[in-house]
């Protein structure tokens, strides 16, 4: 008689597939697992849960991230991340690479359009042309800086709160001889007292600042004069009058100034106590301009003008105004539109002057011999002596001994 079949489900155990033990191996029942490291009770197979999800592919234990799993090179793109995090991209320091890249792109652009935009207004003038007995070009760099009092640009109430009065033309009232080494050494600023008493081409001798104010004279012969009478050949010129010294001043937020002594001059337009202060473009005109100081009132005022230009240039040239876009774009426009500079003279020459300045350099004025009265003038005589060694040593590219520079 032949048995009843059973269902699948009613098999008998002796049909599963049977497995092997090892030698001494305890067997273990058929169709169990462990669940959590525990034995789970019950000989059925596992069946994952109506409704659930299949469990994500296994990930290679051997090497993390290894396997087909996500995980491993062969997941999908590849992605790969720390256990129980999301992916993350397959290069992050791409995206920061792109970034960095860009805002180079555009400070280059930047850069390069600020320039050709400062350069085109720039003013050249004609100062340093060649002549006969012209001196012969020496290491290091000469400039010549020039502060004249032209009012051109300022209207009659600027005119009035500057009290810089209604004269006509222009002269210069300061003059200043800056030498900067080719090596490691300091820059040395000269100032050259506008009542220096120097022959002048065509004119006899008068007061330096006469080469100027002449009516064939100017920038040209200015500068003809102070390279015959220093023997240094000029590389560079620059001016700049009152109303750009103003703005230059006020686009950097003022300029600090330790003030010797009480000043009060209304010619001028200042009152000014002792003491170290900030001085905005208006009072630090007034304050480089007064002659109310002394006895020696053009003497006073060339170590003031050396003392605010050393002041003025090197904060221009510091990094808080250089890369701070709201001061150092108004410094170059108003540099720009303020400054006039001989042929030759570019916005990288400008540049360089500014970093110079920053090199704590030598401040000194031309040796005084004598304050003699000549033709009704009181007018300044060099130590002609220390005069030439001062000179020489700046044309050899040397220090300044330090005998020859006044106490």
């Amino acid at each position: 008689m032949t048995a009843p079949r059973r269902g699948a489900s009613e098999a008998p155990a002796q049909d599963a597939p049977t497995r092997l033990e090892a030698p001494g191996e305890v067997p273990r029942p058929r169709g169990s697992s462990r669940v959590y490291g525990k034995a789970r009770s019950g000989a059925g197979p596992v069946r994952p849960l109506k409704g659930s999800q299949a469990p994500p592919p296994a990930v290679s234990a051997q090497v993390p991230g290894g396997g087909g799993g996500p995980g491993g090179p062969g997941g999908p793109e590849g992605r790969v991340g720390p256990r129980g995090s999301g992916w993350r991209p397959k290069r992050p320091g791409r995206l920061a690479v792109r970034i960095l890249a860009g805002l180079v792109v555009v400070l280059l652009v930047l850069a390069v359009g600020g320039y050709f935009v400062i350069s085109s207004r720039l003013v050249t003038i004609d100062a340093l042309g060649d002549y006969e007995g012209r001196p012969a070009d020496t290491p290091g760099t000469n400039w010549l800086l020039v502060g004249s009092d032209s009012r051109a640009g300022l209207t009659a109430a600027q005119r009035k709160k500057l009290a810089t009065g209604k004269a006509l033309g222009r002269r210069t009232d300061t003059m200043m001889l800056l030498h900067i080494p080719d090596g490691d050494g300091r820059p040395t600023l000269v100032s050259l007292p506008r009542d220096s008493y120097v022959p002048i081409d065509g004119h006899g001798s008068d007061k330096l600042n006469a080469a100027y104010a002449y009516r064939d004279g100017g920038p040209k012969l200015l500068a003809k004069t102070v390279e015959k009478v220093t023997g240094l050949r000029l590389d560079h010129y620059m001016e700049i009058g009152f109303g750009g010294f103003v703005g230059i001043v006020d686009a950097i937020g003022g300029v600090e100034i330790d003030v010797k002594q009480n000043i009060k001059d209304p010619k001028a337009g200042i009152d000014l106590k002792k003491g170290r202060q900030t001085m905005d473009g208006g009072t630090a005109l007034g304050y480089v301009r007064t002659r109310a100081t002394g006895n020696l009132p053009d003497l006073d005022r060339t170590q003031r003008q050396r003392q605010f230009f050393s002041a003025v240039v090197k904060k221009a040239a510091s990094p808080g105004v250089l890369i701070n876009p709201f001061t150092s774009v108004p410094l170059a426009l108003s540099a720009a539109d303020s400054v006039s500079v001989g042929e030759g003279t570019g916005v990288f020459d400008l540049l360089s002057l500014g970093l110079s300045m920053g090199d704590n350099p030598v401040t000194t004025v031309v040796p005084v011999g004598s304050l003699p009265t000549i033709n009704g003038q009181s007018v300044i005589k060099w130590d002609r002596e220390k005069a030439l060694r001062m000179f020489e040593a700046l044309a050899q590219d040397k220090a300044v001994p330090k005998d020859v520079l006044p106490k």
